[in-house]
């Protein structure tokens, strides 16, 4: 017979022996303080418990009609990207060990998570060109308010400049914490698929903490740095970039173009997709910003004996820390998924990684160029990465729809965040194959033609 409590084990006994414990004849008296108008009257409305067997089964009739990646061609991306993931990183993961470790307090039996942190760290100073990282944020998209809140404070200016190529869910987040820190975030215009650099020297201003920009933007196209820098440069601001960890294993790293502080979402490397999350975020500073940065770092030093070691060594801005004076409410962080990209990285290698983000930046260009031969524009004009955006003669929901119908799942509708219409944002990564590719082209100038 099934047993109907093996996931939810509260049978009668086990309810009459806890009563007893607590010297009580009901649940009821458990919420007698609980004024009775606002007590729940009567059961809930949800359906009655069945055996496990028979809820398997529903839940996996639910979940079968979801389509995802493992059933079709995913060329949706807009933050959360369709990558290859070593097998040997859910290995890792699934161990108990680290699946569940809390934040290493005590080093004498934390070594091997406080050196998976410290791979972390350093790994990611190598991608980005900066001297501390730390380990690490929820994800991108908070590491960026991060970023502004502590450019802020080091400058003591009230204000930061956001380029509108930088993701909407970022630029969202930003607003929210600007709006609760007490400074004002503006955002400066595109120009065509970049940022308007005319716009951001206008708006630039003394009272200007920070520029933020995006590299590569949510378009997929390369931002030019240098000339951004000299721009925050002349009036004393930061700059502030987010970067995919991915492409900098080919671009220029932010660090050695300018920037003051690196941001950005480790979900490329390691971290499944997961229908959005959860995903992992990295922060990277220049040495004379490391007591100011959110979360916390791991170091590497040596025992008595001369073994090498790893300490917890800066929680510098927590609120378990400083208390009401702490700038960041950051006290733990996704570690497993920091974990989870530090073993991919090792596991790809330095040449396993530039060889992928070169796939990347191979087969979009050749979904670009094969769309372009068949008559679709193509809206970058600035070198891209793994993301371009087309241009259709049809709403991009419909072409979706359509899309999804021939067992394809097509790009992002930019309609709804940037008020333009007929533009899908397409990503092309590694997973692609020329034949996805070409069907994508074919069954897409079908749909246009039909």
């Amino acid at each position: 017979m099934t047993n109907t409590y093996r996931y939810l084990p509260d049978t009668k006994q086990d309810q009459e022996e806890m009563l007893a414990l607590l010297n009580i004849s009901s649940i009821d008296e458990l919420f007698e303080d609980i004024p009775s108008d606002i007590r729940l009257d009567g059961e809930l409305n949800i359906p009655k418990a069945v055996p496990e067997s028979l809820l398997l089964k529903k839940m996996h009739g639910l979940s079968s009609r979801n389509k995802n990646a493992n059933h079709y061609p995913t060329f949706l991306g807009a933050g959360t990207y369709d990558h290859y993931i070593p097998s040997v990183v859910n290995h890792m993961i699934s161990r108990s060990e680290f699946y569940t470790a809390y934040t290493p307090y005590q080093p004498e039996i934390s070594q091997g998570e406080l050196q998976a942190i410290f791979e972390f760290q350093t790994m990611v100073c190598e991608l980005t060109g900066m001297d501390v990282a730390n380990s690490s944020m929820y994800d991108g998209f908070t590491s960026l308010a991060e970023a502004a809140s502590l450019a802020v404070a080091s400058t003591r200016r009230s204000r930061v400049l956001v380029s509108k190529a930088v993701h909407p869910e970022s630029r969202a987040i930003l607003n929210t914490v600007a709006d609760g820190q007490g400074f004002t975030a503006d955002e400066v215009n595109l120009a065509a698929d970049v940022t308007d650099l005319e716009k951001l020297q206008e708006q630039i201003e003394k009272d200007t903490a920070a520029v933020i920009v995006q590299y590569p933007n949510f378009f997929g196209s390369i931002e030019d740095l240098s000339y951004i820098k000299k721009i925050t440069e002349a009036k004393g601001a930061l700059f502030i970039v987010s970067a995919n960890p991915l492409a900098l294993a080919l671009l220029q790293a932010p660090g050695k173009l300018g920037a003051d502080i690196v941001i950005g979402d480790m979900q490329p490397l390691g971290i499944p997709m997961a229908f959005g999350g959860p995903h992992c975020g990295y922060f990277a500073v220049h040495q004379k910003f490391m007591r100011k940065v959110p979360g916390r770092i791991v170091g590497q030093t040596k025992d008595e004996q001369g073994n090498r070691g790893f300490v917890l060594t800066l929680q510098a801005r927590e609120q378990h820390i400083r208390r009401d004076k702490a700038s960041s409410n950051i006290c733990s962080n996704q570690a497993l998924n920091a974990l989870a990209s530090s073993i991919c990285m090792a596991a790809l290698g330095k040449q396993g990684i530039r060889q992928m983000a070169q796939l990347n930046v191979e087969k979009a260009d050749y979904m670009a160029k094969s769309l372009q031969r068949k008559g679709f524009i193509i809206v970058n004009q600035a070198p891209f990465f793994n993301e371009f955006v087309v241009e259709l003669p049809h709403p991009v929901k419909e072409v979706n729809e359509k899309l999804l119908e021939a067992g394809i799942i097509g790009g992002f509708d930019l309609g709804s965040d940037y008020g333009v219409d007929n533009q899908m944002l397409i990503a092309v990564t590694e997973q692609r194959t020329k034949e996805e590719i070409d069907k994508f082209v074919e069954v897409l100038e079908a749909i246009v033609n039909g």
